[in-house]
Formats: structure tokens, C-alpha cells, sequence
């Protein structure tokens, strides 16, 4: 498999801030008050220490009081509370272009985004019906905590998106990013959910060219990657238009879903450069969010 994180992607990432700005409103106390941060003086809340935070915000005298650590918050540092939720089933290792490392590259563009605007990341590796979630990220220092553990995500195995979900306990409002190529029946269900636990969503769909532009030809045995079920197809002109009805209804269904429930809809290319993700997928989320 190729370089997930490469040459490339540290030299556009440092430009990506200046192109996308997330101002979502979703902070743990009802978003927040302004985008500046680090001038206000007004206090506003504290809440407890979590690794990562900036120990000159530690509250020494409420650690003297209760014997634990906490942070104060100020008025303009209100931190938006993200998830990102990445389907690491079998299926998406598939694509000479692998969708896996789309994937990664994409989680990295966003937690070094909400990273770097101040905010609260989580990551949630989905895999084998079980979530792994990395912890709570704060503060751009944490950054390489984020990328290690992209890195290190293992794919493979089938996934039940909505028992994934469900694992994750959700303490606050949010915005959760959904990554990935929707190939599961709960999809639905599992965008739902989310809603229910009062998050703003995000889909970015990934698919491989191959799955798009399909080139075959002749006969040829189809494996499904995660159940191991196999079938014999013969790659005719007639089969081809058959199945781009299909993958076009699919499409469409799914981003008729997404307008349904208010979720934001952004289909990408695992072929893509990460030009074309960074500045061209995620830059619609400045505008849509």
C-alpha cells in the first residue's frame, strides 16, 4: 500500500487552514460566542482537565477545593466538541487507488482542521462491529498523537456501522464526519442515530474509480471481500449499463438520505490528489456547514 501521510500531504496541509475555516457552532455549552480566541477575559465555565490541555488554564484553587483537575473556559473559547468516524471494513482497502488511504488522508486533513481552530477531536476507527475510539484530542501539539494512530488503523474484517456508533457515548452537541464507501445496510439507521445523539453530520463518500468507471472485461469471478461469497459475471456491454443503472440509483438514494435528514453530502475519489481533496471535497464544508 502506498504512504498514507507522504510528501505531499504535510506540504498542502500546511496551507489548508488558510483556505477552509469551520465555524460550526457545537460547542459543549451551545457553541460558541466568537470565532477569536485567546483575548476574552470574561469567564465563563470550567470543566474537567483532559490530556492535551494547556496546563496554564488549570484552576488552581479548584484543584485545592475537590482534589482534581480542571480548566477554566472563557467566553470565546467555547471548543466545538468533533467526531470522526472511519469504516475500516474490508471493503475499503479496495481500488489500486485504495480507499484506505483516502480515507486516512482525509481523517488527517480534518483533525489537523479542528485542531488547529481550538477544538475538541475524536477518532473512532470502525472495524469488525467494534469501534476503537483514540481518545480526546486537543491543541495542535496533539496532532501526531491523531496521525500515529491513523496510521496504525488496521482495515479489514465486515462492519455493522450502527453497533460501531453505538459504542461511542456522546456527552455533547457535536459534529460528526462519517468516512465512508456505504456499502452496508444500516447506513440509513446509522446517520439517524447520529441525529438522535444531536450531532451535525458529514458523509464523505468514498469510492474507487473502478467502482465508478468500471473497465472489465470478459468473464470474470466477483468475491465479495467480506462475506466470501462469490459470483461469476460476464462483462458485456448490456452488464455494464446494468450496473451503472444500479450504481447511479445507489448514488442517488444516498444523497436523497442525506438531504432527508439535514446531513451534509460530499462524494470523493480515492484517486484523488489531496489538491482535489483538500481544496476542492472539504472546501464545500466552509460553505455548506
Amino acid at each position: 500500500m502506498e504512504q498514507v501521510f507522504n510528501s505531499e500531504f504535510y506540504q498542502k496541509l500546511h496551507t489548508l487552514r488558510m483556505n477552509i475555516a469551520l465555524t460550526i457552532a457545537s460547542g459543549q455549552a451551545g457553541g460558541r460566542k466568537s470565532n477569536s480566541k485567546g483575548n476574552s477575559v470574561e469567564f465563563s465555565d470550567f470543566r474537567e482537565y483532559m490530556i492535551g490541555d494547556d496546563i496554564r488554564r488549570i484552576d488552581w484553587n479548584a484543584y485545592g477545593r475537590f482534589d482534581r483537575l480542571f480548566v477554566k473556559l472563557f467566553m470565546e473559547e467555547k471548543e466545538g466538541v468533533f467526531q470522526i468516524f472511519m469504516d475500516c471494513s474490508e471493503s475499503m482497502k479496495f481500488g489500486d487507488n485504495s480507499k484506505e488511504v483516502c480515507a486516512k488522508r482525509i481523517a488527517g486533513a480534518l483533525s489537523y482542521i479542528v485542531l488547529e481552530n481550538g477544538d475538541r477531536l475524536y477518532i473512532n476507527a470502525m472495524k469488525d462491529n467494534h469501534n476503537v475510539t483514540a481518545g480526546s484530542f486537543s491543541g495542535m501539539q496533539a496532532f501526531i498523537r491523531c496521525i500515529k494512530f491513523l496510521e496504525e488503523a488496521p482495515f479489514g474484517g465486515s462492519n455493522d456501522l450502527l453497533k460501531c456508533i453505538k459504542e461511542k457515548e456522546f456527552k455533547n452537541r457535536g459534529l460528526s464526519f462519517l468516512i465512508t464507501d456505504g456499502y452496508t445496510d444500516d447506513l440509513d439507521d446509522a446517520i439517524k442515530y447520529l441525529k438522535y445523539k444531536k450531532q451535525d453530520v458529514v458523509l464523505i463518500h468514498v469510492l474507487a474509480p473502478e467502482e465508478t468507471d468500471p473497465r472489465y472485461e470478459g468473464t470474470l469471478k466477483l468475491v465479495d471481500s467480506e462475506t466470501g461469497g462469490d459470483m461469476r459475471v460476464t462483462f458485456s456491454a448490456s452488464a455494464i449499463k446494468t450496473y451503472r443503472e444500479s450504481l447511479k440509483s445507489f448514488l442517488e438514494q444516498t444523497e436523497s438520505m442525506c438531504k432527508k435528514y439535514g446531513v451534509t453530502y460530499i462524494r470523493v475519489s480515492s484517486a484523488d490528489s489531496c489538491d482535489s481533496l483538500f481544496f476542492a471535497s472539504l472546501s464545500k464544508l466552509a460553505k455548506k456547514v
